[in-house]
């Protein structure tokens, strides 16, 4: 029995893991000031600013990671 619980456990913990949402592309415009990534698609994303911004410059590859609420950049990626 308690194989079974330690292993629901682990498998909702991965689970809700996995509903954090990412979003990737080409930057295709950085403002380090305001600190908004602007993708070539057109979206744009407001790093906060308890996130730490990599020295990025548009044509770039990025992953940007949000919370699992999906509403808040809590990662920027190169």
């Amino acid at each position: 029995m308690k194989k079974i619980i330690l292993a629901a456990s682990a498998l909702s913990l991965m689970t809700g893991a996995a509903f954090a949402s990412t979003a990737s592309g080409v930057v295709g415009n950085i403002n380090p000031e305001t600190r908004v990534i602007t993708l070539e698609s057109g979206k744009s994303y407001t790093v906060p600013r308890d996130v730490a911004l990599p020295v990025i410059q548009a044509g770039e590859t990025v992953s940007i990671h949000f919370n699992d609420e999906g509403d808040k950049v809590q990662a920027v990626l190169r």
